[in-house]
């Protein structure tokens, strides 16, 4: 019979890290500096029934420290060819301008499963393809006009 595996289960209130609005890592003392780790912390990021935390399996022992963050833990760091998103998780996945919305001047797009916000990298890329015409913002992908819907808001 095989043994179970150890595991520690930090709930948010307890980790001594979070998350920003802009998707910057904190603990007490300051922004998180180092690139290695900053990119370690983002690729862990895994979400479950209790929320969003980071997961590792270390000695043997499965980690999951539930953490706080502001507004969204999933951003959108980088645009490829107009048609593929890349997550801070570096996970990809395709751009669905009928997904998209405007809430507190920030952009987003829903999936069944996450919120994710557009970093700044990221909205740089897009520039090119929006527009606004009549207050209302379009992404313009293969001359073809999407709006962008505008949400009330937090």
């Amino acid at each position: 019979m095989a043994s179970e595996k150890a595991r520690i289960i930090i709930p948010k209130e307890n980790a001594v890290f979070w998350m920003d609005k802009n998707g910057i890592w904190h603990n007490k003392h300051g922004k998180f500096e180092h690139p290695k780790i900053i990119a370690y912390f983002h690729k862990s990021i895994r979400k479950d029934d209790q929320g969003y935390h980071v997961y590792q399996i270390r000695d043997g022992c499965e980690e999951k420290v539930y953490f706080p963050y502001e507004d969204t833990a999933l951003f959108v760091v980088d645009v490829k060819d107009t048609r593929t998103l890349v997550l801070n998780t570096t996970d990809t996945l395709p751009l669905d301008p009928s997904r998209l919305f405007i809430r507190d001047d920030n952009l987003y797009i829903d999936t069944p499963e996450h919120r994710i916000k557009f970093g700044q990298r990221a909205l740089m890329t897009l520039a090119d393809h929006l527009e606004e015409k009549e207050d209302r913002l379009f992404l313009v992908l293969d001359s073809m006009a999407h709006e962008i819907r505008q949400e009330p808001p937090s």
